[in-house]
């Protein structure tokens, strides 16, 4: 669990809080793009008397901060690198020493081609919770407080509603599907851990196959194991397709919710135009 992979984590705790500050500069300058960019469209928004002048300097500043979240962005994971791929190393060496004190039974079933794969999937599986947590759950919550207090100061309190029923929507949805979808993805891994095993357990009995002439029986169930992994393929992605298509059907009401609201406040003049480019750009 996480806990347990703090410690590898911690290894490098200078790391670790370098590309924590990386991480909160780039969404700082995330979050001041579209501050930036309400400057500029309400400085080019003027009456037609008035001679129009080029805000040289909040375009320079918008690119600025652009510049400095993908800077940060980069820098973040380049920092990070040696801190994941440490922690990968590390639990794929206390899994093949788990396995080396394992009983002599369970190595005489030869399950190989299991446990290689498993190995594979387990390393991998480090790295990208690491990146999850780090770098999308936790700076997404910070992210989601920091835009909710800028409605919430700055504008009427009807579009923090609407953002926070969004996002709450967005989370009780894809925590619903995800559930539901997971016994597949787990099926789909089965399956593939299978396959493979019985596939190299095979070549590495390869005498006593062609022995008992048994290449027919291993295809087949080699061919089955995949036929069931193909199922569970399918269904996975599927499944996959109606959560994204859920989240962006979730995700585009919100945003036409609060564009209402942003053009109302427009046309009754408590807000302009920058203000409508500003709350789309934060949602």
């Amino acid at each position: 669990n996480l806990k347990r992979m703090f410690p590898f984590i911690w290894d490098y705790k200078g790391r670790v809080l370098f590309a924590l500050l990386c991480l909160v500069l780039s969404k700082l300058a995330v979050v001041g793009v579209p501050f930036i960019l309400k400057e500029v469209v309400d400085s080019l928004d003027v009456k037609a008397d008035t001679a129009m002048v080029l805000p040289l300097a909040l375009l320079l500043a918008y690119g600025a901060l652009r510049l400095a979240g993908s800077l940060f962005n980069e820098l973040r994971d380049a920092v990070f690198a040696r801190v994941r791929y440490h922690a990968m190393r590390r639990v794929s060496t206390r899994v093949f020493e788990h396995l080396h004190n394992l009983s002599l039974r369970f190595h005489l079933d030869r399950r190989t081609g299991n446990i290689s794969r498993d190995l594979e999937r387990g390393a991998t599986s480090v790295s990208s919770i690491l990146n999850y947590m780090v770098f999308n759950i936790l700076p997404t919550i910070a992210e989601f407080l920091l835009v909710a207090a800028i409605l919430m100061t700055q504008y009427e309190t009807r579009f923090a509603i609407a953002v926070f029923s969004t996002v709450i929507l967005y989370i009780i949805f894809t925590f619903l599907i995800t559930e539901w979808r997971m016994h597949f993805r787990h099926e789909m891994n089965a399956m593939d851990s299978q396959a493979n095993g019985r596939a190299v357990d095979a070549l590495l009995n390869y005498e006593t196959v062609k022995y008992f002439n048994n290449e027919k029986l291993e295809l087949n169930r080699y061919d089955e194991t995949l036929d069931r992994w193909e199922t569970a393929a399918v269904k996975s992605q599927t499944s996959m397709s109606l959560l994204n298509f859920g989240q962006g059907s979730i995700i585009a009401i919100g945003v036409t919710l609060i564009m209402v609201f942003a053009g109302q406040g427009v046309v009754s003049g408590q807000m302009s135009i920058g203000d409508l480019v500003l709350v789309n750009a934060l949602m």
